[in-house]
């Protein structure tokens, strides 16, 4: 249990560089809730789970992965940014979670390799026999740099406080920047430099494209699917000293755990990243947070916020909870579905987080 002196920090508010600042230091970090229509339009079931979060107190509320074309469709039920026609669903979404008391932010998203088996055209950075992707063309790259920028630009459209780039779990920029999976030998490949390029491009396309207070993160990876750390501590310094960001999120799986390179052993992940030079960019971290004590030991550790996923699932409004008792804690799984259908967890959402070993009882 954090003592009454430490636990308010938690309720300061994030200021960023531009746009609202979150009331507070709780995060809900983008969830996959396979909840939309087949066409990517918003369901009303994926806009009560997400508004639902923004009463709870969540200061920043990120969407699912939004696919910013549509051969980068990752999941069934997945929300769509990529066509006009989401317009209107965006902008629903956007002004519930501000009406609710939420800084909104839409997060943009390309499977690459891992998109749906079932599409026609599934594209990487090379060729990759086990998925049957093929490389994309430089043309293509250069387009999907501009689709990004698009998703954004109907963020903006739409009323969103920002966007988030997907940039970790293996997807379409992880992709790009690994030298597993990236084999190019064109500028969007080989050196880190160049294996970087569409990161950067994004980012930057999307900062000259949107209003001047538009919010831009980033949320990373920093080792597995074919990432190399040293690699990855470079590129997140270079994201901390752009201009053009405000914030990273670090996609960490447990924000307590030592780093999977044997040379970094003996200290935690997080520390690795809490220790660069971050000027005004904030630091996020997500992994294993699931109270108040978790969250304030993130910060303790020098993160700025904290992102929660499953806490944020079985407690829509965990936020409120912990401000009023820093010693409360969600409940214990595995939960009946009972429970999670109270808070706001369509049908859809429950089959779907049937995946996950150990949360819900049978």
């Amino acid at each position: 249990m954090p003592s009454q002196s430490t636990a308010p920090s938690l309720f300061n508010p994030l200021a960023l560089k531009r746009g609202p600042a979150p009331t507070n230091r709780l995060v809900l970090a983008p969830l996959t809730n396979t909840q939309s229509h087949a066409d990517g339009t918003l369901s009303d079931d994926e806009y009560h789970w997400l508004t639902m979060r923004a009463q709870g107190g969540f200061g920043l509320v990120t969407t699912c992965a939004s696919h910013v074309q549509a051969n980068g469709q990752g999941f069934p039920g997945q929300l769509g940014c990529f066509n006009d026609d989401h317009l209107p669903g965006l902008t629903r979404l956007a002004t519930g979670l501000r009406e609710a008391g939420a800084v909104s932010s839409l997060q943009l998203h390309h499977a690459g390799i891992r998109a749906l088996s079932e599409l026609d055209d599934i594209v990487g950075p090379s060729d990759h026999a086990e998925t049957g992707a093929r490389a994309m063309t430089e043309a293509e790259v250069d387009t999907l740099v501009e689709d990004f920028i698009h998703a954004a630009k109907r963020a903006d459209q739409a009323g969103f406080d920002g966007v988030q780039i997907h940039g970790a779990h293996g997807y379409i920029i992880a992709q790009f920047l690994s030298p597993e999976y990236n084999q190019r030998q064109d500028r969007w490949g080989g050196s880190l430099d160049n294996r970087a390029r569409l990161l950067f491009a994004v980012l930057d396309g999307i900062r000259a494209a949107c209003r001047a207070d538009f919010q831009v993160g980033v949320r990373i990876s920093t080792e597995r699917f074919g990432l190399v750390l040293p690699e990855m501590l470079e590129i997140t310094q270079r994201l901390l000293a752009s201009d053009a960001l405000d914030y990273i999120d670090l996609s960490l799986w447990d924000f307590k755990k030592e780093p999977e390179d044997e040379h970094y052993k003996g200290r935690t992940l997080m520390s690795l990243f809490t220790e660069l030079d971050r000027g005004d960019v904030k630091l996020g971290v997500a992994g294993k947070i699931m109270t108040a004590a978790d969250a304030e030991h993130a910060l303790a550790q020098g993160a700025d916020y904290v992102a929660m996923g499953r806490a944020g699932v079985l407690v829509h409004d965990f936020p409120k909870r912990i401000q009023a008792d820093p010693a409360y804690a969600p409940p214990q799984t595995p939960v009946q579905p009972a429970l999670l259908e109270q808070e706001g967890i369509s049908p859809t959402f429950l089959t779907y987080l049937r995946k996950f070993p150990g949360l819900i009882a049978d």
